[in-house]
């Protein structure tokens, strides 16, 4: 992603579910938010620990509810793991249980999905998780495939609550080989950082937006970048003094932090005009596909 030429750069990472829209319905003003970032030419990246869908389904899915993106601005734990594996061991195999947005991001960082002896046991969230998959997956790890799962969510929100997540479909994986899963979703650092490189975007200049104190608020406190919480997901006011982290700001949601924003010029308020050493790692970004 080009970075633009600014006096003072700063860019932000977005989560999705919560932040964006709930279920299918947009949560009110989001929308705009988006249309300012485009228009100022403040880059940012939409982030999301779901791996069903890949980056066109989710820009399609967006443009349903009213919000213009393209596939640049999407960054999903399916594209983060399959480049995390692709790294790891270059050409390698996955057996995997998800769908098609982790299925792709595998075959377009060179890894075959197969259905026996693989480098790995992929898992994803889906609608296809059945004891079948589960018995295989057990007989793979057992014989030496590592485990790894895009995210450790362990419930996502619908329209009508709550469906079992990531997490809770590794959870039984773990339990019955006794193998610990690495994960590369939110929080994990691997995700963060690289979606900040990409946006070519040094620490301090980096404003992670999320509703999830346990990923989004945790990892952006994690890597050291500012962080900012929407109440308009999963996270409560009176949920906070229990966590011995928090946000640099907390907002009801993107249309008070636009307003917020709006009044400070679309400046934001811990941003440094101090100048600073850069290190050339800040920048070293790695292609996104």
């Amino acid at each position: 992603m080009e970075r633009k030429g600014r006096a003072e750069t700063f860019g932000f990472l977005i989560d999705m579910d919560g932040v964006l829209y709930r279920g299918s319905e947009l949560i009110a003003g989001a929308d705009h938010f988006i249309a300012q970032l485009r228009s100022r030419e403040i880059p940012f990246l939409l982030l999301t620990n779901n791996s069903q869908r890949t980056r066109r389904d989710v820009v399609a899915k967006l443009a349903r509810i009213g919000i213009d993106v393209e596939d640049q601005h999407i960054f999903t734990s399916a594209m983060a793991t399959a480049r995390f594996l692709a790294q790891k061991k270059p050409g390698g195999t996955a057996f995997v249980i998800g769908e098609g947005g982790l299925l792709t991001a595998l075959h377009q960082n060179g890894y075959a999905v197969v259905d026996h002896d693989p480098d790995f046991v992929v898992v994803g969230e889906g609608r296809t998780f059945n004891l079948e998959l589960v018995e295989a997956a057990v007989r793979m790890v057992l014989s030496g495939a590592k485990l790894v799962a895009t995210n450790l969510d362990p419930n996502c929100p619908t329209q009508h609550g709550l469906r079992p997540g990531c997490g809770a479909m590794t959870a039984m994986l773990e339990i019955a080989t006794g193998v610990r899963a690495f994960s590369v979703g939110k929080p994990s650092p691997i995700m963060m950082r690289a979606a900040r490189k990409e946006l070519r975007l040094a620490t301090d200049e980096t404003t992670m937006i999320g509703d999830t104190m346990e990923t989004d608020i945790l990892g952006g406190v994690q890597l050291g970048f500012h962080t900012v919480l929407v109440l308009s997901g999963g996270t409560r006011l009176e949920d906070l003094p229990r966590y011995a982290y928090g946000p640099d700001l907390v907002v009801q949601s993107l249309d008070e932090l636009g307003r917020t924003l709006d009044e400070a010029g679309w400046q934001p308020p811990w941003l440094s005009t101090a100048p600073r050493d850069r290190d050339d790692s800040d920048f070293l970004v790695e292609p996104v596909t």
